[in-house]
Formats: structure tokens, sequence, C-alpha cells
């Protein structure tokens, strides 16, 4: 724990042993699939039947690839729709939450918070089920007392934003409120000594400095509704998110066409991590 204190040389080469290994532990499977999405056979599996890139740009069957599928190209335009939504949302409320539990004080905040928080501990596909229930109760009965039926409540896009939003606000409130409550309140107070409202001194000063955990919070917000499986499929309905459509191919059998559209998501991933690094480093 201490650097300067002497270990013995066993102990260190433990230690980085350890280090090692669990890097390899994390990493093996992501190189595996990887490595499949180049394989030239119809199976993700041994023996390697040499290089292709056929998985990723073929465009005749048996080989069709990831940008000349037709059905992951829609799965993908309608995972980034539903991402961009519930980033937008997700983004909006944790700065108001951010706010209001930083800024002010008032009765029954701590278990405002607790409650705020709740959804994650709550299994994602409970979550999606109880959601499903709710909404579904509340559709049957406007139909049964007004024959007003509300497309939103039923299975579908809107749903999918909604019950995606519920949790993944949370993570965005708890990482704007991080930066938020480093601010020095001074410089607002300054601004306002200058001339300005407070709306005008938070909007010029306050936002600016929150700008980097903004940005790094919808990152976030994106990826996790990107990949987010099991409260999606409780929610979904015709129109497949890419997780659901890649769950659905894979009852078929598997293909290397989803270890292509899986690298693709890595890098897709770890493009967007190191452009929110580099902005915050700026």
């Amino acid at each position: 724990m201490i650097p300067s204190i002497p270990q013995p040389r066993v102990l260190r080469a433990a230690y980085v042993a350890y280090v090692a290994v669990f890097f390899i532990f994390l990493a093996l499977p992501l190189v595996i699939v990887a490595a499949f999405a180049f394989n030239d056979s119809q199976f993700p599996s041994l023996p390697w039947e040499g290089f292709t890139w056929g998985w990723f740009f073929g465009s005749e069957r048996p080989m069709i690839g990831a940008f000349h599928e037709r059905g992951i190209l829609r799965a993908i335009g309608t995972s980034a729709f539903v991402a961009v939504g519930v980033s937008m949302l997700a983004v909006a409320v944790g700065l108001s939450n951010a706010f209001l539990f930083n800024r002010y004080r008032f009765r029954g905040q701590g278990i405002l918070y607790i409650f705020m928080l709740l959804p994650l501990v709550v299994p994602g596909i409970v979550l999606g089920i109880s959601i499903l229930v709710f909404s579904s109760r509340v559709a049957n009965g406007l139909w049964d007392m007004a024959q007003w039926d509300v497309e939103a409540l039923r299975p579908g896009l809107t749903l999918v934003i909604l019950g995606q939003f519920s949790f993944i606000a949370t993570i965005a409130t708890l990482v704007i409120a991080a930066r938020l409550q480093k601010f020095d309140r001074s410089l607002e107070e300054a601004a306002m000594n200058l001339g300005a409202g407070r709306l005008v001194a938070v909007r010029t000063v306050t936002l600016p400095y929150l700008a980097p955990a903004l940005i790094g919070a919808f990152v976030v917000a994106f990826l996790m509704s990107f990949e987010n499986f099991n409260t999606t499929l409780m929610l979904v309905g015709s129109d497949a998110p890419l997780t659901i459509a890649m769950f659905d191919r894979l009852k078929e059998g598997s293909t290397p066409l989803l270890n292509a559209v899986s690298l693709l998501l890595m890098l897709g991933s770890s493009l967007l991590a190191l452009v929110m690094i580099a902005f915050q480093r700026k």
C-alpha cells in the first residue's frame, strides 16, 4: 500500500502476475470474439478456415456482412434513436437533480435521494416487468373507461425509452453532481455582483464548468442505453434495438456476423470513451 516500503521480489512478482492474469481474463473473451469475426467459415468456432472481410462487407449469401445486413442496420438505427432520446432526458433530469440535492435542503430530502438511487439496485428484468405491468394496467383502464388506446403505454420504443431512462437518469445525476459539488459558488456570486441575474450566472459560469460532466454523462447514458438488454427485452415492441435483434439471431444459430457486429460495437464504445477523455483533458 505504501510504495516507499521495501517489498520482497517474490511478492512484487506475484502482484505483477496477478495484474497480468486479471487483464488477460478480461480481454481474452473480447479478443476471441474479434478474431472469429474474420474467420472464413459459417460458424464462429475452430478450425480456422482463413481470413476474410466478408462478415463486414460481404453482399451475397451465405456471407452477408454487417454493412449489408438490413435487419442489423435497422436495429443499429433503432438503438441509436433510443440511446439519444434516453441520453437527452437523463442529462436534463440529472442536471436538475444535481442542483436539487446540492443546492437545497428540504424535508424528506434523504428519502427522496434513496428513491432516486433505488433503480440501481433493482434487477433490470424486474424493473422492466414492473414498468410493463403498470403501463399495461393504465392503458387497459383508459380503454375500459373512455375507449382511449394510448399507444405510448403499450410495448414499443416509447416505453423502452422511459424504461431505460428510469435508471440511467440516476447515473447521470451522480456524474453531474460529483462535479457540481466541487464548484466554487463564489464565482456565481461574483457574476451576480457584476449585474447578472441568477439564471444568467448559472448559464454563463456554472454550466460551462459542468460541460465535461454533462458530456461525460451523455456518453455514459448513450452507451448504457445502447447495450441494455434486460429492461429492453421486457418493453420492446415490433421495432427491435440491436441487443434484441442479436439475441433473436443467436437463437436461430450463431454466425461470425454477430462477432463482426460485436467488434464494431467494441470499437465504437472505445472511440466514444477516448473522445470523452480527450474533451475532459482539454
